[in-house]
């Protein structure tokens, strides 16, 4: 349960600008509509001969309550990255053609969507074909848009049915049946292939089963793709990697394992398909406690082998080198990520990148060199390249050079220490801008509950800093980046261990800083975070003040009502009607320990949040109210699990400040709403 909302605007989650902290000239506070001024960067593509880089930036205007992504490019050395005329809104799938001529993505038009062509030569930007997508919920779906070796033709993941009409009663039949913010319009997304020059797409798959996550083969015969081919895909988690010809339509299935394979890349050569994968045979659609590790098997099928298992540590976004030996990918590591590279054979594995920073995005070109997306503490999300191992990040981009110019920071501290058992946990803590005074402390408990906290500007905790709160942002028991054994902590005991974990966190930063105010103590957390803050104020008293975001208070109606409720049966062992699950899932539940409740609560709820339902919020705000506790339950229209209309998420900063505001009161002056 990762919260999703837009990284600038969310309290829990890490946003970084380009300021250099220690290095910043103090000139005023940060507000919370300041941080709409962030830039982000969506996708990022490096052309193959290295000389252009693609990628798409995020901007935000307010005052229309839009969010805008535009595409861009910018030269090897650097710069301002320069738009691409003539691109429609909200480009996405960005991929250049083999020879770097080109380059394809999907955006809007006319009220729908289509596939595009940009010719980099003559600037033209032509239609191939119109492009629709079911919206059923698909598990971490990988690659939609592929080009052919010989760069005459494009695969695409979607579905040319048409939209079904409204029901009315709707009938369910499926168990499947909701997508994030809405029901399942049950079109399957099928392989096509059309012409770059346009006309009818053909269908090279058919049937009930989705597929997605497409690699086109080296010798462009045939297309390489995951589905989940159970009798029931809604029952259980399980793709597969096939492929299917593409002139024939017939199909090879080339693992049929108990897990879940993830992103396959075909090797350059044709010979190999990498690709991550998880190995226990109950894997739930989304916050899965397996790491997933990097693999290789040959592209005709055979045996697979396990790469870097020996790493223990989280891995993600494969892809090979130019001669096919070697394989790039990310790994999560103690709140920041790794760029590594081993062998195909598994026998030499080297470290790219380590440094105190977290990489979103990767892309290689033909000489080798990388292109990605970093940022750390005195970094913004922006662009950098890596030209050999060993060598220095060449920074490409300042999209938010000037933003944050006239902001107070702070800057974050790395804090270790022992938890009840004597587990080494990691957190980081924002001071408040009010040193020599004794302030008030936030405690923020990220998502997941496989999420972490890491290496990088958190723009809500800035903001904290500003109004005079302190942040403790910490990586209990269940967070990835530590191994398996660590993210494993919390299965079966939600607020067991990491409970444990948080409040030795806090019990430590009490003893180890003396301004911070025992008695002026906030918690607040979203999606698995708000469970734990639900269950933080039923077990203690010494929060004055709590914000639940998208939170969670009864497992079991949870499980009937989420989105993946197979959560329940891979975190919990088992179905809630199983053994005693029941009664384990009931005490688990921070709605059966409510009596005695005495912290004033805000819930903050999107109404359509399919993820966490929203009578999750309604169940325990119902609760605190009955037993005279002051709560508040802001119910936001046409929001998910994260907000996607930036008015209401700036409407959620400033009503949590305020809430906080009410019942800490930090000696600061700046505490009027008209701060947003």
């Amino acid at each position: 349960m990762r919260a999703r909302i837009f990284a600038v605007f969310s309290t829990l989650a890490l946003v970084l600008v380009p300021a250099v902290v220690g290095a910043m000239t103090a000139t005023r506070p940060v507000r919370p509509a300041d941080l709409f001024g962030l830039k982000d960067i969506g996708e990022l593509q490096v052309s193959p001969d290295g000389r252009t880089v693609a990628l798409t930036v995020i901007t935000t205007n307010l005052a229309a309550n839009r969010v805008l992504s535009q595409l861009m490019t910018i030269g090897s050395g650097g710069g301002t990255p320069a738009p691409v005329p003539g691109v429609p809104d909200n480009p996405s799938s960005l991929r250049w053609a083999p020879t770097g001529a080109r380059l394809a993505f999907i955006a809007a038009d006319s009220g729908g969507s289509a596939i595009w062509v940009w010719d980099v030569a003559s600037g033209r930007v032509a239609r191939v074909c119109s492009y629709s997508r079911g919206n059923s919920f698909q598990s971490k779906a990988g690659n939609a848009l592929a080009w052919s070796p010989d760069g005459a033709r494009l695969a695409f993941v979607g579905t040319t049915d048409p939209s079904p009409p409204p029901q009315d009663p709707l009938v369910i039949s499926r168990l499947q049946y909701k997508t994030r913010t809405a029901f399942s319009d049950n079109r399957p997304s099928h392989i096509f292939v059309v012409p770059v020059a346009g006309s009818a797409p053909r269908s090279v798959t058919s049937g009930p089963f989705d597929e997605h996550s497409i690699a086109w083969g080296g010798d462009g015969r045939e297309i390489v793709f995951l589905s989940n081919r159970e009798s029931d895909p809604d029952v259980r988690l399980n793709y597969d990697i096939f492929a299917v010809n593409v002139e024939a339509g017939s199909i090879r299935r080339l693992t049929a394992t108990p897990g879940v394979e993830f992103e396959p890349q075909v090797s350059p050569d044709g010979r190999w398909i990498a690709f991550m994968a998880t190995t226990r045979p109950v894997t739930t659609i989304d916050s899965i406690a397996e790491d997933t590790h990097l693999w290789v098997m040959p592209a005709g099928g055979g045996t697979a082998r396990e790469l870097n298992g020996a790493l223990d540590r989280r891995s993600s976004a494969p892809l090979w080198t130019p001669d096919s030996r070697r394989i790039v990918y990310l790994a999560a590591d103690h709140g920041k990520t790794l760029v590594m590279e081993v062998t195909s054979d598994g026998r030499e594995s080297r470290v790219l990148v380590d440094r105190p920073a977290q990489v979103s995005l990767l892309t290689m070109a033909r000489d080798g060199s990388l292109v990605l997306a970093l940022s750390d503490a005195a970094t913004p999300h922006e662009v950098f390249r890596l030209r050999r191992p060993g060598g220095d990040l060449q920074p490409l981009t300042q999209l938010n050079r000037d933003v944050a110019a006239g902001w107070t920071l702070v800057a974050p501290e790395s804090v270790t220490f022992r938890s009840v058992d004597g587990t080494t946990i990691e957190g980081w803590f924002y001071r408040a801008s009010v040193p020599g005074r004794r302030v008030p402390m936030l405690l923020t408990i990220h998502g997941g509950p496989h999420g972490a906290f890491g290496y990088g500007f958190n723009g809500g905790a800035q903001v904290n800093a500003s109004r005079g709160y302190a942040t403790l942002a910490i990586n209990p028991r269940g967070s990835t980046g530590y191994g398996q054994a660590f993210t494993d902590g919390c299965v079966g005991n939600w607020g067991g261990g990491d409970y444990s974990d948080l409040m030795a966190g806090v019990d430590y930063m009490l003893k180890t800083h003396p301004d911070i105010d025992p008695d002026r103590l906030g918690v607040t957390g979203g999606s698995y975070g708000g469970f734990m803050t639900n269950w933080i104020i039923t077990q203690t008293h010494r929060f004055k003040a709590a914000v639940a975001v998208a939170s969670l208070s009864n497992l079991t109606s949870f499980y009937a009502t989420s989105l993946y409720q197979d959560l329940v049966h891979a975190e919990f062992n088992g179905f809630p009607w199983s053994g005693d699950n029941f009664a384990r899932l009931w005490q688990w539940s921070p709605l059966a320990h409510v009596a005695g409740v005495t912290t004033p609560t805000l819930f903050i709820h999107g109404e359509q949040d399919n993820d966490v339902h929203i009578t999750q919020a309604e169940e325990m705000y119902t609760a605190l109210r009955r037993q005279g506790v002051d709560a508040v339950l802001a119910r936001y229209p046409r929001e998910g699990h994260g907000f996607r209309e930036p008015q209401h998420s700036l409407d959620r900063m400033i009503r949590t400040l305020d809430w906080f505001d009410r019942y800490l009161a930090p000696a600061t002056p700046h505490r009027k709403r008209s701060d947003g």
